[in-house]
């Protein structure tokens, strides 16, 4: 299925295109951290070990062995006695690194509101990386555009996360400038199973690892996602605009795909294109809900038409509950809505 974002207008030309995007990301953090996280701070009361648990060294108890948990933990001995396989449970240490896997292309800067799926995302590694570094973990990223753009090492300050909100606004900076000087840049879909085999490289260390990304990429993504997650805890950060879902009565639009650079015109008044419209984006949704579900990662989707501060919350709520079903890390899929 070929998903199409409506064509944007054409940007008025920017006064200065090499100015530094700092300032930008030092107003962005200092709106979230008023915002956002100074309401978390309230919600988020006792939940701060649900967005992300570390592993340790001491053995704090044994549990039967459930689907999905570390085969490396399986306590052998005490399996040959009863006969039913058992892993070892280890005090947790909360120093932790987190990683962002940061999908920037095309097809982020889509926005049918206010908010466009770039904004969205930034706002929420804004959240994520300064409630971290707060109490002590590092962060790092990942930054792609159509390649490998920026690897950001784990620190655990506010200078580093200035620094990580700076690389995703010149990712966007530049990507508008290209677009001003009539050199689209399409070199096709995006390659997020190439994404997520770098990541697999560049992560030395057991982390938990955030994919943020809108997911309209190439196919093959599925495999390296669940080997990505056999080594770290992996959450899919999905980003989606209502739009993409289904289409209103706009009669005759230009559509143009973010990720080609191919332009179609749709007639959207015809109640039939709109329903097999509807159809195909809903047989998607459950297509990569399953495959989610099948690399055995949290998913948490996004829409831009969303609270940020509810949308984590749901999302830490959702942890806490699988955490206290399982007694150790989840490892399954689950979407919020």
């Amino acid at each position: 299925m070929k998903l199409w974002s409506r064509k944007p207008p054409p940007a008025a030309p920017a006064a200065n295109d090499a100015a530094p995007a700092a300032g930008a990301a030092d107003r962005l953090l200092r709106r979230l951290e008023w915002t956002v996280i100074r309401r978390l701070d309230g919600l988020l009361q006792g939940d701060y070990r649900t967005l992300m648990r570390g592993t340790g060294l001491d053995l704090a108890d044994l549990r039967e062995y459930q689907m999905h948990d570390d085969v490396r933990h399986i306590d052998w001995n005490v399996t040959a006695r009863q006969q039913v396989p058992h892993v070892r449970v280890f005090t947790e240490d909360r120093e932790m690194a987190a990683w962002f896997v940061l999908d920037l292309s095309r097809s982020v800067d889509f926005g049918s509101g206010a908010r466009a799926k770039r904004e969205i995302s930034a706002g929420f590694v804004g959240v994520l990386a300064r409630l971290l570094t707060r109490h002590g973990n590092r962060v790092g990223a990942l930054v792609y555009g159509h390649d490998l753009e920026a690897v950001l090492p784990p620190r655990s300050s506010r200078p580093h996360v200035l620094r990580l909100l700076h690389e995703m606004e010149r990712r966007a900076h530049a990507a508008d400038g290209v677009t001003r000087a009539g050199r689209h840049g399409h070199d096709g879909m995006t390659r997020l199973a190439d994404m997520l085999q770098s990541a697999a490289g560049l992560m030395p260390r057991r982390s938990t690892v955030f994919v943020v990304s809108d997911f309209l990429t190439e196919p093959g993504w599925e495999k390296p996602l669940a080997r990505l997650a056999q080594r770290h805890e992996v959450v899919a950060v999905r980003l989606f605009d209502p739009l993409e879902r289904e289409l209103p009565d706009l009669g005759l639009v230009p559509l143009a795909d973010a990720e080609t650079g191919e332009q179609i015109w749709v007639d959207t008044h015809d109640a039939a294109f709109r329903r097999r419209f509807a159809q195909l984006a809903a047989e998607r949704e459950a297509a990569l809900r399953e495959s989610l579900a099948a690399a055995g990662v949290d998913a948490l989707e996004l829409s831009t038409a969303d609270d940020l501060v509810e949308a984590i919350v749901r999302f830490a709520d959702m942890r806490r509950r699988r955490v206290r079903a399982t007694g150790a890390p989840a490892r399954r899929a689950g979407e919020l809505r």
